[in-house]
């Protein structure tokens, strides 16, 4: 059993950053890639940036050149780094333990997710 916990989130004005932290338990959590997903009012949930555990990266071409994934294996926490936010980036986040190999869409366990809002 994985369980995640998202952090990090706020209101920030446009061109501003915010740090995301995702904490994770459960010794399973090593064998799992990770994602950021995020879903906006009335829209679908969508993949924003994911990472292997062979270190391939891959980032959603809305937010590619702003945000960056990263994981501390002995922290046992993934992170995600914005820069130059647009409002267009509102939005829940959420944490996402993916199965590996088998697309990023093959999520086992989400976090409940942590609010970004993007507003002056």
């Amino acid at each position: 059993q994985v369980q995640l916990v998202e952090s990090g989130g706020g209101l920030v004005q446009p061109g501003g950053s915010l740090r995301l932290s995702c904490a994770a338990s459960g010794r399973s959590f090593i064998n799992y890639s990770v994602a950021w997903y995020r879903q906006a009012p009335g829209k679908q949930r969508e993949l924003v940036a994911g990472m292997n555990s062979g270190g391939f990266i891959k980032v959603a071409d809305s937010v590619k050149g702003r945000f960056t994934i990263s994981r501390d294996y002995a922290k046992n926490a993934v992170y995600l780094q914005m820069s130059g936010l647009k409002p267009e980036d509102t939005a829940i986040y959420y944490c996402a333990a993916v199965v590996p190999g088998r697309g990023w869409a093959s999520v086992d366990y989400w976090g409940p997710g942590t609010q970004v809002t993007v507003s002056s």
